[in-house]
């Protein structure tokens, strides 16, 4: 019974032994032996992913270069084939005034010398709204609204969000006293950035600002977005079908 103890303990110490040395490695960028790593190693193209080493096979030519890079300008990703949407989602067409360059960081970017925030006010929002889609419209455009602009702009749109009242911002425009501007001026702004206001348009894509165009304007007319029984607006929109480069 000893002698099978021991040649059991032994049997363990030598197989613990070799586990840890296996792990061990002369690579001081390692980490190891890696147990199951198809849980957390993805065979698939991913952002942010170390690709010089992908299921155990090492490229040393890939590990110092970035994997998360911005796709080539002019880059259209794939919408489905419904016409409305796809051309809702088409690269905006207008383009942002050279000094944005330097006042909002867009470097790289198509610009232009023209002003085109001021021909953007002839632009209409192509997201029409509906008695149908009205209800489900507001809804995502309180939760962008709560999660990309309340903190400035304030949870009723009159600029005195907590960044405001902390003292961090100033100069945030009161959304109530903006009724004048037409849907493509708030579009841009939102897009490019105007003002303190950087550019959304990393992190919003533009039929999520157009909706948050439609939100805004409730701020500005409590009766926005409201239909009588025949299916008419009760305050007059600017919204209109589709608006796509000519």
């Amino acid at each position: 019974m000893k002698i099978k103890f021991k040649a059991l303990a032994s049997l363990a110490v030598i197989s613990i032994t070799t586990l840890l040395l296996g792990s061990c490695t002369a690579d001081a960028d390692s980490s190891g032996l890696e147990y199951m790593p198809d849980m957390y190693r993805s065979p698939a193209i991913e952002p942010y992913v170390d690709y010089g080493e992908v299921r155990g096979r090492e490229n040393k030519d890939m590990k110092m270069k970035i994997s998360a890079l911005v796709p080539p300008m002019g880059t259209v990703p794939y919408f489905g084939t419904d016409s409305t949407t796809v051309n809702l989602m088409l690269p905006y067409f207008r383009k942002a005034n050279v000094a944005f360059r330097e006042t909002h960081g867009l470097y790289g970017a198509n610009l232009s010398i023209v002003d085109e925030y001021a021909l953007a006010i002839a632009d209409k929002n192509p997201l029409k709204l509906t008695a149908e889609n009205a209800e489900s419209i507001f809804k995502q455009g309180k939760e962008l609204y709560t999660a990309m602009c309340q903190h400035c702009h304030s949870e009723k749109g009159d600029g005195n969000g907590p960044m405001v009242l902390s003292g961090a911002y100033a100069g945030v425009p009161n959304y109530t006293d903006r009724a004048a501007l037409s849907d493509g001026q708030m579009f841009y702004s939102i897009y490019y950035g105007k003002g303190a206001m950087g550019s959304h348009s990393s992190q919003l894509n533009k039929k999520e600002i157009w909706t948050l165009v439609h939100y805004v304007r409730k701020f500005q007319n409590a009766e926005y977005g409201k239909f009588d029984a025949t299916g008419a607006a009760v305050v007059a929109m600017q919204a209109s079908d589709t608006l796509v480069k000519k």
